[in-house]
């Protein structure tokens, strides 16, 4: 972001005091006052825990060049004591936060030069957005979202923290209530829109017009020109986003007819496969950093969405060769005996399943113990839904569940169904975690950890990792 106080004050169409500090220049925006740097400009982003009104003061002591509130977030005291100092502090009030930050990030994005892809689905949103941006970097400077801040302040800030002279942006965005993709839309204007899949994901907060028409919102708010790039393996995404855009473009892990195909060849190495993808009839084969068939689908994406943007078969290649992929998504590190696969970011059911698939793959013949926790957010098909796990969970042939949270009654009664024969146990807490793995008759193999965030489940990879395989790690590799 290159913008003035006064370029940002009009953007968001507030009102306050910049005193001398029209021409400031912010070094980037901030909500969150512990991790401030010098020369950022402070949102008091007011939440469910925390009132950022309260730490503007802290904002100011770490090196904020302004502040931006909803309401006088300093004392008389205070301010007076304030505007003794260098001709007092840049005070920008609002009516909403969140919503100036939006309308600051799309000014920006007017300005910029970049290509801008928008990104969203079920499951793979992060792990293609980090794999697509590898590839573009192939030929030329690229921004994108930190991990998966893909919200309507994640989404923004992430904007404002790229230059605007990059060549490229590829950014992320999440949905959990129905107008999410309306807002976030509004603001990211895409060049390129990509919508990977439709599953079961936050689905408690969204209304009865399912997950794909949420989704498919993204494609209204293409820029003139642009091109909605879609998977043609789920037709519900694919009806609804017809009703969408004209200019549309679509791909497959399913009919090898389609324009954009790809298939898993086969694993390179412990840690990486091959695919082989036909881009309007050119085919080549890439080397991506995961294996798996159902990670196919995010190897299309990424190399269709190239194609469409100009990139060359070789540059894809290359990008795919070079590419690292961000912790806890499918991250496989050897330690000792184990092969421990941390994907405890997050879960769904569409995720989940593809996590079990690919983790039995690695397996192989080897013992395969699964450490999930609840997945949350899924409102009314919550039971259904960890039944169904439950049933998948027998086709991975694991030999050891441990169960963390909530609905293990649900995932019971799957596996009860369909007659599984591993051990299944529900534990609490990371000790008690440990407690279990000391008393099992499984000393190697693979492990997977899956939950979505609230389980927290990095602190039970913690707990195995250091007590249970302290052997160094031998080989780290990326997610699905």
């Amino acid at each position: 972001m290159k913008l003035t106080l006064e370029q940002i004050q009009s953007a968001m169409g507030a009102v306050g005091f910049l005193g001398d500090a029209e021409s400031t220049v912010p070094v980037g925006v901030q909500t969150d006052s512990r991790v401030l740097k010098r020369g950022e400009l402070f949102f008091c982003i007011s939440g469910e825990r925390f009132d950022g009104h309260n730490f503007a003061k802290a904002a100011l002591e770490r090196g904020a060049c302004g502040i931006v509130a909803e309401r006088p977030p300093f004392s008389m005291d205070e301010m007076m004591g304030m505007e003794c100092q260098d001709g007092g502090v840049p005070l920008l009030m609002v009516q909403d936060c969140v919503v100036a930050l939006g309308r600051l990030a799309a000014y920006h994005r007017l300005l910029t030069k970049a290509v801008v892809t928008g990104i969203t689905g079920t499951a793979g949103k992060t792990t293609v957005k980090e794999l697509l941006a590898e590839v573009l970097s192939v030929r030329g400077e690229t921004a994108r979202n930190h991990l998966n801040l893909n919200n309507q302040i994640g989404l923004p800030v992430s904007m404002l923290g790229a230059s605007g002279d990059e060549k490229y942006w590829v950014m992320e965005a999440g949905i959990s209530q129905p107008n999410d993709m309306d807002e976030l839309g509004a603001i990211l204007r895409p060049d390129l829109g990509i919508i990977l899949n439709v599953g079961e994901g936050h689905t408690e907060g969204l209304g009865d017009k399912g997950v794909a028409h949420y989704k498919s919102q993204l494609l209204k708010y293409i820029q003139q020109g642009g091109v909605g790039l879609v998977s043609a393996d789920y037709p519900e995404l694919s009806k609804a986003c017809a009703k969408k855009f004209d200019e549309m473009r679509y791909f497959s892990i399913k009919d090898p007819e389609c324009a954009y195909y790809a298939e898993y060849s086969g694993p390179v190495s412990e840690v990486q496969g091959k695919y082989r993808v036909n881009l309007c009839g050119k085919e080549f084969e890439v080397t991506a950093p995961f294996r798996g068939a159902f990670a196919a689908e995010n190897v299309i994406a990424v190399a269709a969405a190239a194609d469409i943007i100009g990139l060359t078969s070789k540059e894809i290649i290359q990008g795919f060769a070079q590419a690292t992929l961000p912790e806890k998504r499918f991250n496989c590190s050897q330690r000792g005996n184990w092969l421990v696969i941390d994907d405890c970011y997050n879960s769904n059911p569409l995720s989940c399943v593809r996590a079990l698939e690919t983790a039995a793959e690695l397996a192989e013949d080897k013992p395969l113990v699964l450490v999930l926790g609840e997945m949350l957010e899924l409102g009314e098909q919550a039971y259904e839904a960890h039944k169904d796990l439950g049933k998948k969970i027998t086709e991975s042939k694991a030999d050891v569940v441990c169960w963390i949270g909530k609905n293990r009654d649900a995932v019971k009664e799957g596996l009860d169904e369909t007659n599984f024969t591993g051990e299944f146990h529900c534990v609490e807490t990371p000790q008690q975690f440990l407690n279990l793995c000391r008393t099992l008759c499984v000393d190697d193999g693979a492990i997977l950890f899956k939950g979505s965030r609230g389980n927290k489940l990095e602190r039970f990879v913690s707990v195995f990792c250091d007590n249970c395989c302290p052997n160094r790690t031998t080989g780290i590799t990326g997610a699905l």
